[in-house]
């Protein structure tokens, strides 16, 4: 059965097509805007509507069976009432006619009701906090990392700057050392001189 089948089918029940086409429509589309919000369509002896969340997985392509992964999503999931079962199953037999095979809705019953609305709250709410925490620790790993190659760069400039000084040092005694021999070589020279004297003093005294 269709749907142009299923309202032919009301159409006597609801006083002509049109109004059947319209209770189709209104009915569909009430069920759909309450389970992609999130909320729970429940219909007493026919069964329930709604929203699930299927995780990331992996899944194998059955053309190729190259293992592929399959991203998060939500899917809408019907369950059968007890009443429906027990129809289709045989243990109980279809009413007459012109008689109402599942029992009547009660009121309030397709609405989702306020536990369905305060679950779906919920889950935002664990959803938000999870996301929070999750950009915090992340700021906290960047501010570490940071914090760690500020370190690194620091002690690469402490350690450039010693080798400098050492280097500098180093330098500088080398130049020192140097100029040493000089001094000495000047010492040398000076009793050379006075030992000249000596000897025209002596020559000039003969």
């Amino acid at each position: 059965m269709n749907k142009a089948q299923l309202v032919e089918a009301i159409a006597d029940k609801v006083g002509g097509r049109q109004a059947a086409a319209d209770a189709v429509d209104a009915v569909l589309d009430a069920i759909v805007r309450a389970v992609v919000s999130g909320d729970r369509v429940s219909v007493t002896g026919f069964g329930s509507f709604e929203k699930v969340e299927r995780p990331a997985r992996y899944a194998r392509n059955p053309q190729t069976g190259e293992r592929v992964r399959v991203k998060k999503t939500s899917v809408p999931r019907f369950r059968a009432g007890q009443g429906f079962k027990d129809l289709v199953s045989g243990s109980k037999k279809l009413p007459r006619g012109g008689e109402v095979a599942v029992k009547k809705a009660p009121k309030g019953s397709l609405s989702g009701g306020a536990s369905t609305t305060a679950r779906t709250a919920t889950k935002k709410a664990a959803a938000k906090k999870a996301t929070t925490a999750r950009k915090a620790a992340t700021a906290k790993s960047a501010a570490a990392k940071k914090t760690t190659a500020a370190k690194k760069t620091t002690a690469k400039k402490a350690t450039t700057a010693k080798k400098s000084a050492a280097k500098k040092a180093t330098t500088a005694k080398k130049s020192a050392a140097k100029k040493a021999p000089a001094k000495k070589a000047t010492a040398k020279k000076a009793p050379a001189k006075r030992a000249a004297r000596k000897t025209a003093k002596r020559a000039a005294a003969r």
